[in-house]
């Protein structure tokens, strides 16, 4: 009889040794990551959604958590600053304000990233920019019906503001995270072949 061993699905968490312990770590330390670079803000003064590296670090942790870690990770994000924990962009908390609606589209996204890596979906450059663009149509897919919901605006103003404005930042966060994550797992791959 033969067998046919399927490969194990991994992404970057899994290279660290450990195991419930060293899972909290991780998904706390990415919450945190996330609170931190949403920090980097850039407030636009024709739209309500600001300029941040907040939906770079979701990509990131989505994809080297993982889907579970992933999701509960950047799901500990939102619950702490809808509970007042000041680190969603420009040190704001709470839920009513019209960018929320991306918030709620990083968790979504952390989840995806991370089964699409899981998959294979960060380990080349190509694959990388694939992943990578499908978290971000997952964050303006919800944010930007909150948007239109939260203020008003038609879908093609809700577009132009929650959107377009974006898409330059994101190409180039995209083209770094498509160098970062391949480059991670090359060095993965040294390590783990020693």
């Amino acid at each position: 009889m033969t067998v046919i061993a399927l490969p194990r699905k991994r992404v970057l968490a899994d290279a660290i040794p450990g195991g419930l312990v060293r899972d909290a770590v991780l998904v706390l330390g990415g919450a945190a990551f996330v609170g931190l670079l949403a920090q980097f803000s850039i407030p636009l003064s024709f739209t309500p959604v600001p300029l941040t590296l907040g939906t770079f670090a979701v990509l990131l942790t989505g994809a080297a958590l993982g889907p579970v870690r992933g999701l509960l990770s950047i799901g500990i994000y939102m619950v702490a600053g809808m509970a007042g924990l000041p680190w969603f962009a420009g040190q704001s908390s709470g839920w009513g304000f019209p960018s929320f609606g991306y918030i709620i589209g990083f968790v979504l996204a952390g989840a995806l990233v991370g089964w699409l890596a899981s998959r294979g979906g960060d380990r080349t450059p190509l694959r990388t920019v694939g992943t990578m663009v499908l978290g971000n149509l997952v964050i303006y897919a919800v944010g930007v019906p909150y948007l239109m919901g939260a203020t008003g605006m038609d879908l093609a103003t809700a577009l132009e503001k929650g959107v377009v404005p974006f898409l330059i930042g994101d190409g180039i966060k995209i083209a770094i995270a498509a160098g970062l994550l391949p480059g991670a797992w090359k060095v993965v791959r040294r390590v783990e072949a020693r």
